[in-house]
C-alpha cells in the first residue's frame, strides 16, 4: 500500500509538471497461451494524443503506460478460467482471492522496457507472467488429498505417464449437444460414471501445475520411438497411457470423461496413481482453443 501511495503521488506531480493530457489512447493485447504456460500481453500508448512531449516527458508516459497496464492486466487476469464454473474474478468475490493478490500477479510480470516507436508517437511494452506464478498461489493445501482407489487392487501395468485426448467435439454430460473442450488452470478428471479421479487438491504440495496443454502433433513425431515431443516426454515419460474423452464436463467444457475401465487402470495401482498427484499428465486438445485473446 505504501508503495501504490508512493507511485502515485509521483504520476501527480508529474501531471503538474507536464500538460494534463487531453485524451489517453490505450490499445491492449493479451493472450493466453495455454500449452506454454504462459500470459503474454502488450500495452502501447499514443504519446501525442496523451500530450505527452518528447523527451522531457517520457517519464511520465512510462508512469501513465505503467498505470494503464495495471488496471488492462487486472482485467485481464481476473476473466482467467479458474476451472470449469468459475473465472479468478469469482474467486476474488468469494473472498478466495484478493485483488492485493492479481496485483501481485501483474506486477511480478516478467517485463521488457518501454520501448518508443520509429516515429516517436507510440510507446509500448511488453509482459508475461508464467502460470507457475498464479498456480503456486492457488495451491494453497499442505497435504494431497488422497488419490481415488479401489477396495481390491489389480494387476496394472505401470506407465510413466498418462496423456489424455479429446481434439474433435464431444458430448456435453448431461446435454444432448457436442462442443470442444476447453483449458484452464485446475480442471478435474471424471470417469464414465461420474466419479471424481482427479482434482487439484490430490495435487503434490510443490508441485504448480496439474496438466500440461499440447496439441496432436506433439504426440506424432516421428523420430523419436515414443512418438512425443521432447517436452511431452519430459512431462509424461516415454510409456504413457494414452487414453481418448469419452465427453465433457462442466459450465464451461474444461473437464474430460474418461471410460471407467481406462479409469481403473490409473486408480488400480500405487505407481499409476502418484502419476496424477505428480501432474504427469497431459491433454491433448485442438488447436484452436490453445490461445485464448484478450483486446482492447
Amino acid at each position: 500500500m505504501k508503495k501504490l501511495s508512493v507511485f502515485l503521488f509521483i504520476l501527480f506531480i508529474a501531471a503538474g509538471v507536464f500538460a494534463q493530457p487531453n485524451k489517453v489512447n490505450i490499445d491492449f493485447l493479451g493472450s493466453v497461451k495455454w500449452d506454454s504456460a504462459v500470459i503474454n500481453a502488450q500495452i502501447s500508448m499514443d504519446l501525442a494524443a496523451a500530450g505527452v512531449k518528447l523527451p522531457a516527458g517520457r517519464t511520465y508516459g512510462e508512469a501513465l503506460l505503467k498505470e494503464a497496464y495495471l488496471s488492462k492486466m487486472r482485467s485481464f487476469l481476473l476473466s482467467l478460467q479458474y476451472d470449469s464454473s468459475s473465472v479468478l474474478g469469482d474467486l476474488v468475490e468469494r473472498g478466495e482471492l484478493s485483488l492485493g493478490e492479481v496485483d501481485a500477479f501483474v506486477l511480478g510480470a516478467v517485463s521488457k522496457a518501454p520501448s518508443l516507436s520509429p516515429d516517436m508517437r507510440k510507446i509500448t511494452s511488453l509482459h508475461s507472467i508464467p502460470f507457475s506464478k498464479i498456480n503456486s498461489s492457488l495451491l494453497r493445501h499442505s497435504r494431497p488429498s488422497p488419490v481415488t482407489r479401489i477396495l481390491n487392487p489389480v494387476s496394472s501395468s505401470q506407465y510413466t505417464g498418462i496423456i489424455i485426448i479429446f481434439t474433435e467435439e464431444l458430448q456435453i454430460h448431461g446435454m444432448k449437444s457436442k462442443t470442444l473442450a476447453v483449458p484452464c488452470l485446475f480442471p478435474k478428471i471424471w470417469d464414465s460414471e461420474m466419479n471424481l479421479i482427479y482434482e487439484r487438491s490430490m495435487l503434490e504440495t510443490g508441485n504448480t501445475s496439474m496438466v500440461c496443454y499440447s496439441s496432436a502433433d506433439n504426440i506424432f513425431i516421428k523420430d523419436t520411438p515414443s512418438g512425443l515431443s521432447k517436452e511431452l516426454q519430459n512431462v509424461v515419460g516415454d510409456k504413457p497411457l494414452r487414453i481418448f474423452a469419452s465427453g465433457v464436463f462442466g459450465t464451461k467444457p474444461t473437464d474430460p470423461i474418461i471410460n471407467r475401465n481406462d479409469a481403473l487402470i490409473i486408480i488400480a495401482s500405487e505407481e499409476n496413481r502418484r502419476l496424477l498427484s505428480q501432474g504427469r499428465v497431459v491433454f491433448i486438445m485442438d488447436n484452436s482453443v490453445l490461445e485464448s485473446k484478450f483486446e482492447e
